[in-house]
């Protein structure tokens, strides 16, 4: 609702991280699993596993190319310190509403991902 509503999720970020955390973890888990010689029913369940966890790694890069773009937009001569405080808070909200956008389609995908790899899990 925060993009839509166009002000900053507060509570997005944290919930993120924690859901972030929660794909390694497992990620982390199903490698000790294989390792002790334990298999899942079938193997696009390790698919599933990694696709998630790659989603996650490309999602953060492109988070941070949002800044870079709306920064590489600005005039060569001029320095993003330099520009009235009014312009500053309204690019920094376009970087916020575009990582937001980024992430929330990448959860949105790694969400995807997790129920297919709980199926195909056994």
């Amino acid at each position: 609702m925060s993009w839509f509503a166009r002000r900053p999720g507060v509570v997005f970020w944290p919930l993120l991280r924690v859901a972030q955390a929660a794909v390694a973890l497992q990620a982390v888990l199903g490698m000790v699993l294989l390792a002790g010689g334990r298999r899942p029913a079938d193997d696009l369940h390790l698919a599933y596993g990694i696709a998630a966890l790659l989603v996650n790694v490309v999602a953060e890069g492109m988070r941070a190319g949002v800044a870079q773009r709306h920064l590489a937009e600005l005039p060569e001569q001029v320095e993003f310190d330099q520009l009235p405080e009014e312009r500053q808070l309204e690019i920094a909200e376009q970087i916020a509403r575009g990582e937001l956008g980024v992430m929330t389609i990448a959860s949105l995908l790694v969400l995807t991902l997790a129920l297919r790899a709980w199926q195909t899990g056994g």
